[in-house]
């Protein structure tokens, strides 16, 4: 056990340890920092999904509609009313957690497939209105995002959204370990169990919903601050279906599986997207192997050696009690 900790601490340390030196090493490359940052994102939002999803077993399609609210959150409260960074932050995450709020209510009843056609609605609905709300959101023309006065240089706005995603990072580790997760759980593996034990299914269901949507809509934040413009076609639907895939692939009800898939798929495009269609193609393919030949997600190739030594374990007790048996006998 101690060992084990040690293990986490000394990896955990190493990964610190490469953020920071990464604005370095790619030499304060603004196409590399921003590469960062739009993985920090969708490490933010597949977390936030597979909490939904994973952990609690209610089918979301709509995520991106939660990251354009957020993002739009953040243009509209910087630019059109003035407020400061500090505010309008934690505010893209309220309003939107508000809007998971409306969405969840009326989703409790419904799970599956009848679930994800709902959410999948949410989606697609979205960017229609910030098309045609153009007196708020621009429309076709967007927003542009007003620059926070803390930070004198992009990395040091960098750094800050690095410590942010690590923070949220702990924030659902320690709600996937609370009571609150020990619910989530429940309810997935059964309903009925679940309200037979007293879990008020309605609450937590809806709870999943607002929690989710709050952290995606300050991933959403993040990525209009970085950016400095939002507009429709940021987040559409195929990005909803690309974090259901991220989360799949690296593997459900597992927070190092949201930030696994998260990585891969933010990298992919990086390496693919010079040749038109390959893109789509390799993350396709990546989703179906994982499916065929891990359905625990790419996770569970990290724990083939610990599921090794213990069944190793196991058998080495196994054999000292018939040796015993035997020496008795």
């Amino acid at each position: 056990m101690l060992k084990q900790l040690g293990n986490k601490r000394i990896a955990l340390g190493i990964l610190i340890v490469c953020m920071l030196f990464y604005p370095f090493s790619v030499g304060y490359s603004s196409y590399f920092l921003t590469l960062f940052v739009i993985t920090c994102i969708y490490v933010i939002t597949s977390l936030s999904l597979n909490l939904l999803v994973g952990y609690g077993g209610q089918i979301s399609v709509g995520q991106a509609g939660f990251l354009s609210v957020g993002s739009y959150s953040v243009a509209i409260l910087s630019t059109k009313l003035g407020l400061p960074f500090l505010v309008v932050l934690p505010l893209a995450g309220i309003i939107t957690a508000l809007i998971g709020l409306l969405i969840g209510l009326p989703a409790v009843r419904l799970k599956g497939h009848f679930l994800a056609v709902a959410t999948l609605g949410f989606g697609l609905s979205v960017p229609q209105i910030a098309l045609k709300w153009d007196k708020l959101t621009g429309g076709f023309s967007g927003l542009s995002v007003t620059p926070s006065s803390l930070f004198a240089s992009e990395t040091q706005l960098f750094y800050f959204f690095v410590f942010l995603t690590v923070l949220i990072i702990w924030l659902i580790n320690n709600i996937v370990k609370s009571s609150i997760g020990r619910a989530f759980i429940a309810i997935r593996d059964s309903e009925v169990a679940a309200q037979a034990i007293g879990i008020n299914l309605s609450f937590y269901k809806t709870t999943m919903f607002v929690i989710s949507s709050f952290f995606t809509g300050i991933a959403g934040g993040i990525y209009g601050y970085w950016v400095g413009f939002v507009s429709p076609n940021d987040f559409v639907i195929t990005n909803s279906f690309l974090i259901l895939a991220m989360i799949v692939v690296g593997g459900l009800a597992s927070i190092p599986g949201s930030i696994i898939g998260a990585l891969l798929f933010s990298i992919i495009p990086h390496f693919t997207d010079s040749y038109v269609g390959i893109t789509n193609i390799v993350i396709g393919v990546a989703v179906v192997l994982i499916i065929l030949f891990k359905p625990k997600g790419m996770v569970s190739m990290f724990n083939f050696k610990r599921n090794k030594s213990e069944k190793t374990k196991k058998n080495e007790l196994l054999l000292k009690e018939e040796g015993n048996r035997g020496v008795n006998i």
